[in-house]
């Protein structure tokens, strides 16, 4: 990316994510094609454009059409025809901007209705079917649904089987293992399946239903890495011999009083070497603000993460923290809870009777589960990552979330174009405004917090005493839970080396058996006891009778 001066910090913010509508109407306006009534007043509903056919080598015709997709974004939609040899071709490409975060959809099909869920693959997202492992990587933009995502993937791995099978049959017959269960799916025979959507810009998409319960459709938000925003042109992986950019390079705190007030400003330096403070030097205390320098997950450029470390009363310590950069003008807070890993999950059960209760303080950890079944609300772990708020708040949140991924930042008025179906229409104007009713408090519900890790909270205005609307319920997690976790390969114990081994934690089913064993020791000791006493009672009461 060029340098700017500050004069120029408005274009280098805006740059990054710049939308390409905006960019194509400012080039007309600049070249003097048109001026701005035209741009605005005769938009062109089809672009023609003379290219090069790569078949025959001779010109063909491409049409470019720019359209909106309900429940999504702005695409641009591109065919091309060659009339001297009838090669065709279409693709797809998002003509919005590249977003913040790059998102991971996950969908679990289970009938023929989510065999029409439309999907957008842009040319940058990785397409995959789990059950058969097989992966669609990068490079080719399509809008379609599952079903003719499927068929292109069966017709690619088709193509050149009758060869195969005569001049290569180990390779034909492992193929062939493949495309017969891909056969069944596309054929709507073998059901369930799980594929997944992986976009680091942002720009893909799986169409979601205001049915979805039990995680059969996640979405979920994560900070691309450095060489994924490399690969979207959006900066520079960071050198090989560092690793990492320098701390001069990082700008200083905004005079906005956004980050004035920070103290101290932790170097970035951690070689026991230096002579400089390192983080491990530095005590965190609880109130302060301190700033760590970072790379922006939008454009990889320095930016600042703010730390401040609270205290929730009758709860534990959390972490509350804040990027911002000054460059591309990102944003993003996240709340971590400290200490350690309980051996239970916790369910958290409130029950929101009253507007009073919208009032209260509520702490969503990254690894919990929110449900309300009276409105129909599964937010699944990773989704919104960590929110300290208040339950009016949360709501709000899920709310907003959930229109951007149906309708898009400002297109709630128009519910999604006209080209969405009636009854999906009705369908999701029942789903909000029942959100609506419950953020108003005009109906009642109950909130299940559903946390493995046990880090999250719900504010009790009887504290320390219990409080009927609040109810606690402790579960041993499985295996798999902690697998998927990190739980099970934690390496906390210093080994005789002074470096970290591995230790066996103890899983939800070891944690159950080895309260088993506790329990029958407990029990085979009391009757020990109970024996010792009958037999001395027994022992006393024949030296009495011989002494009588």
């Amino acid at each position: 990316m060029a340098e700017y001066d500050r004069g120029d910090e408005r274009e280098v913010r805006e740059s990054p994510f710049q939308t390409l509508t905006k960019h194509i109407a400012g080039l007309k306006i600049q070249n003097g094609d048109t001026d701005s009534s035209e741009v605005d007043d005769e938009p062109k509903v089809v672009e023609t454009i003379e290219s090069l056919c790569i078949s025959c080598e001779e010109n063909g015709e491409t049409r470019l059409l720019l359209t909106k997709i309900p429940y999504f974004r702005e695409i641009i939609l591109m065919s091309f025809s060659c009339p001297y040899c009838g090669f065709s071709n279409t693709e797809v490409q998002s003509a919005g901007q590249i977003r913040e975060r790059g998102t991971k959809f996950t969908l679990k099909v289970t009938d023929l209705e989510d065999m029409d869920r439309q999907i957008i693959k842009s040319d940058t997202a990785v397409f995959r079917l789990e059950d058969l492992d097989i992966e669609m990587p990068a490079g080719h933009g399509q809008l379609t649904n599952i079903e003719g995502i499927l068929n292109f993937i069966l017709g690619d791995l088709e193509a050149g089987q009758r060869r195969r099978k005569k001049e290569e049959p180990e390779l034909w017959e492992k193929i062939d293992g493949i495309v017969q269960p891909l056969l069944k799916m596309t054929l709507n025979q073998n059901f369930p399946f799980t594929i997944t959507l992986d976009d680091p810009s942002g720009n893909s998409w799986i169409e979601p239903s205001s049915m979805d319960k039990d995680s059969k459709y996640q979405k979920v938000e994560y900070p691309r890495t450095a060489e994924q925003n490399e690969s979207l042109g959006l900066g520079e992986a960071p050198d090989e011999t560092n690793g990492h950019h320098t701390t001069d390079e990082f700008p200083p705190p905004s005079p906005n009083g956004l980050t004035a007030h920070v103290v101290p400003q932790i170097p970035s330096t951690t070689s026991p070497s230096d002579d400089t403070t390192t983080l491990e030097d530095v005590d965190i205390l609880a109130g302060q603000n301190y700033s760590l320098p970072t790379a922006c997950p939008g454009c990889t450029r320095p930016a600042h993460l703010n730390l401040q470390l609270l205290k929730i009363p009758y709860f534990k310590e959390i972490v509350v923290s804040a990027v911002m950069c000054l460059h591309c003008n990102y944003r993003s807070s996240d709340v971590k809870t400290g200490g350690e890993v309980p051996a239970k999950g916790k369910k958290i059960f409130l029950d929101v009777r009253e507007p009073e209760d919208l009032r209260r303080d509520i702490l969503k950890s990254e690894t919990c589960c929110v449900k309300i079944e009276e409105i129909g609300v599964e937010v699944t772990p990773g989704t919104m990552g960590g929110r300290f708020t208040t339950v009016e708040g949360l709501l709000t949140q899920i709310r907003d979330d959930l229109k951007s991924t149906v309708f898009d930042v400002g297109d709630e008025e128009e519910g999604g174009g006209d080209s969405m179906p009636e009854d999906k229409r009705k369908a999701w104007e029942i789903f909000f405004n029942k959100i609506d009713e419950a953020i108003k408090g005009e109906l009642q519900y109950t909130i299940l917090l559903e946390d493995p890790l046990a880090n999250s909270y719900v504010q009790n205005f009887q504290a320390p005493e219990p409080e009927p609307k609040i109810r606690e319920e402790e579960y041993l997690r499985s295996e798999e839970v902690d697998e998927e976790l990190g739980i099970s390969d934690m390496r906390t114990r210093m080994g005789d080396r002074g470096e970290y081994e591995r230790e066996e934690v103890q899983s939800g089913d070891a944690v159950a058996g080895r309260e088993e064993d506790v329990e029958a020791e407990r029990a085979r000791a009391a009757e020990l006891v109970s024996q010792a006493t009958v037999a001395g009672a027994s022992e006393g009461s024949r030296i009495s009778d011989s002494s009588l």
